[in-house]
């Protein structure tokens, strides 16, 4: 398994229908809790006072976050960092790489 700390800016252009805007937030949410589901997605946290997260995701490859992130409905419209992650030397808790 590999981890990845992942943050998403959201930018919806202002302009985009009402209709559109409301259905692609829609399938965002029913689509990311899915993913939570699945255990793809284990955390997604808000950053405060801005359309934007940070998430870690659990996934078997570099591929399988890319086709995560590819079909998320917002990705047109997102700025993505993306960040691997592995256990710290220090780290009295055992990585995934371990387990």
């Amino acid at each position: 398994m590999h981890l990845y700390h992942v943050r998403m800016d959201v930018d919806i252009p202002r302009d985009l229908d009402a209709a559109v805007r409301a259905d692609t937030i829609a399938r965002e949410k029913k689509y990311s809790q899915e993913l939570q589901h699945a255990g793809k997605w284990p955390h997604i946290w808000r950053i405060v006072g801005q359309y934007s997260n940070i998430s870690i995701f659990a996934v078997d490859s570099p591929g399988e976050l890319h086709e995560i992130l590819w079909n998320l409905p917002l990705f047109p419209y997102m700025t993505i960092e993306i960040q691997p992650l592995t256990t710290h030397p220090s780290s009295i808790v055992p990585g995934p790489e371990q387990i």
